[in-house]
C-alpha cells in the first residue's frame, strides 16, 4: 500500500538533497533530472561553464516557449552542531521534512520535473515548447550559471516566453505570493583614507570615522524615492564596518565599509552611484569606492502567466495570492530582460538558509500539482 512517502515528487527531493550540492557544486543533481526529462521525451543540452553545472531541456520546437528555471545548488550548513538532524539525510518527521535544500529549493525542482512529466505523458503533442532552465549557480557569484546560458540562448535567437522560477515565494501557506518582480541590488566597498596618530594629538591626524560620520548619517536618513504600486521603497544599509588598531590611544588611518542599496524601479544604478558620491564629496570625505551590481530590478506586469498560476492555485489549494516583489534577488533578473513573463513560485521560505530548514512535505506534493495545472493552462491543446 503506498502512502505519502512514497510521492514521486518527495522521492525525487530526497534524492537530491542527499547531495551535499553547496554552491557551485552540483553532484549529480542535474545529471539526475536531465536522465529523467530526456526520457520523458526532452532534448538535453549540458552547458557547464568553469565549476558550474548547467542544464537546458526543451520538449518541443514551437514558441511559445514555457521554461522552468532553478538552481541545484544550497548554501553552507552553518554549524552542523545546532541541526537536529543532519542536514543532508532528509528525514521526515510530523509531515515536515528536513535537510538543506529542502525549501530553497530542491524541493521546487523535483515539483516542476514530477510536473513535467505527467504532462508530457498525457499531452506529448502540446502548444508550443516546455523548457528547464538549471543551474548550480545561483546561491554563490551567478557569473557561469543562469547569466551565461541565457547569452548562449540570445546569442542562437532561442527565446524563453514564459518563465516559472521555482524559488519559494510562499510566506504562510502554499501560493499565498507570487513573486512577479524583484527590486535591484547595488553594493559599495568604500574606503575612507585617514591619518594615523595619537589621540592626544588630534591635530597632526585624520580620523576617517569621524570625517565619514555624517556622511553615513545622512545617507542612512535619506528618502531615496516612495516605491510604487509594484514595489518598495529603495533602501540603504551598512552591513559592515571596520577602522582602527584595537588601542583605545589610537587614532584610525582607514575606515572599510559596506553597504548596499535595495532598489525599485524608480532609481537607475547611475542615479544612485551619482547621489551618494554627491554627498561624500559635499562632506569632504576622502575616499576610494567599488562599486558591486548583482541585479537590476525586474517587473513583469500582470498578464497570462501570473493568471494561469493563479488560476491552478485557486483551483487546487483555495488561496488566491498576492502578486508581489519583496525579498531579495533571483535568477529571473537574467531572464526577464530578454522579454519573458517571469514569475517565481514555490514554498514557504520561512526557513530558508537557517539551521533545521524544512518543508511542509504536503506542501511539495502540491506545488507540483500546481505547476502541471499551470503548463496544462499555458500549453494544452
Amino acid at each position: 500500500m503506498s502512502t505519502l512517502a512514497d510521492d514521486p515528487t518527495l522521492l525525487l527531493t530526497q534524492d537530491l538533497i542527499r547531495r551535499p550540492s553547496v554552491s557551485p557544486e552540483d553532484l549529480g543533481c542535474l545529471q539526475v533530472i536531465a536522465q529523467r526529462l530526456e526520457a520523458a521525451g526532452c532534448r538535453i543540452e549540458r552547458m557547464p561553464f568553469g565549476p558550474v553545472e548547467n542544464l537546458w531541456a526543451r520538449h518541443g520546437t514551437e514558441r511559445p516557449v514555457l521554461c522552468f528555471a532553478g538552481h541545484s545548488d544550497v548554501v553552507p550548513t552553518g554549524p552542523r552542531e545546532e541541526w537536529a538532524t543532519d542536514p543532508f539525510d532528509p528525514v521526515i518527521k510530523d509531515g515536515i521534512m528536513y535537510g538543506r535544500g529542502t525549501a530553497d529549493m530542491k524541493s521546487g525542482l523535483a515539483a516542476m520535473v514530477t510536473a513535467a512529466e505527467r504532462f508530457l505523458a498525457k499531452h506529448p503533442d502540446h502548444k508550443g515548447s516546455l523548457a528547464f532552465l538549471l543551474t548550480s549557480d545561483e546561491e554563490g557569484p551567478s557569473v557561469d550559471g543562469t547569466r551565461r546560458v541565457v547569452e548562449v540562448l540570445e546569442a542562437r535567437n532561442e527565446k524563453i516566453d514564459y518563465c516559472i522560477v521555482g524559488e519559494p515565494s510562499s510566506t504562510k501557506e502554499l501560493g499565498d505570493v507570487i513573486k512577479i518582480g524583484r527590486r535591484g541590488s547595488l553594493s559599495g566597498k568604500l574606503t575612507v583614507h585617514g591619518v594615523q596618530g595619537h589621540i592626544a594629538y588630534p591635530h597632526l591626524a585624520d580620523n576617517p570615522v569621524h570625517a565619514v560620520a555624517p556622511a553615513l548619517a545622512e545617507l542612512a536618513a535619506r528618502t531615496w524615492d516612495k516605491g510604487n504600486d509594484f514595489f518598495q521603497p529603495t533602501t540603504f544599509q551598512i552591513s559592515n564596518i571596520s577602522a582602527g588598531t584595537g588601542a583605545p590611544n589610537v587614532i584610525p588611518g582607514e575606515l572599510k565599509a559596506r553597504f548596499n542599496l535595495r532598489f525599485s524601479t524608480e532609481q537607475t544604478v547611475d542615479k544612485l552611484q551619482s547621489t551618494i558620491t554627491e554627498i561624500l564629496n559635499r562632506h569632504k570625505v576622502n575616499y576610494s569606492l567599488e562599486w558591486f551590481v548583482s541585479g537590476l530590478p525586474f517587473f513583469t506586469a500582470p498578464g497570462a502567466l501570473s493568471k494561469a498560476a493563479t488560476q491552478a492555485i485557486q483551483e487546487l489549494v483555495n488561496v488566491t495570492p498576492e502578486l508581489s516583489t519583496t525579498g531579495g534577488t533571483s535568477d529571473g533578473r537574467f531572464i526577464a530582460p530578454t522579454g519573458a513573463q517571469v514569475v517565481e513560485l514555490g514554498v514557504i521560505n520561512a526557513t530558508i538558509h537557517k539551521v533545521n530548514e524544512s518543508v511542509r512535505i504536503d506542501d511539495v506534493v502540491k506545488l507540483a500539482e500546481i505547476y502541471e495545472r499551470t503548463i496544462e493552462l499555458m500549453l494544452a491543446k
